[in-house]
């Protein structure tokens, strides 16, 4: 059985904690249009998550 590669793991977690924070800015912005500020919240809701949505092809 292959082990957990923690490192690789924290890399994963601080990518994806900067790519929301990225979207975050974007939602805050005054110049973003109202329909790119719903995907961002489709996105981030989706991410954030705790239902598994596997059947959702990406």
């Amino acid at each position: 059985m292959k082990g957990i590669n923690l490192e690789k793991l924290k890399e994963k977690g601080n990518k994806a904690k900067k790519e929301l924070y990225v979207l975050y800015l974007a939602f805050k912005h005054k110049d973003t249009p109202w329909y790119v500020k719903a995907l961002i919240a489709v996105i981030i809701s989706y991410a954030l998550s705790p239902i598994d949505l596997n059947w959702i092809s990406i």
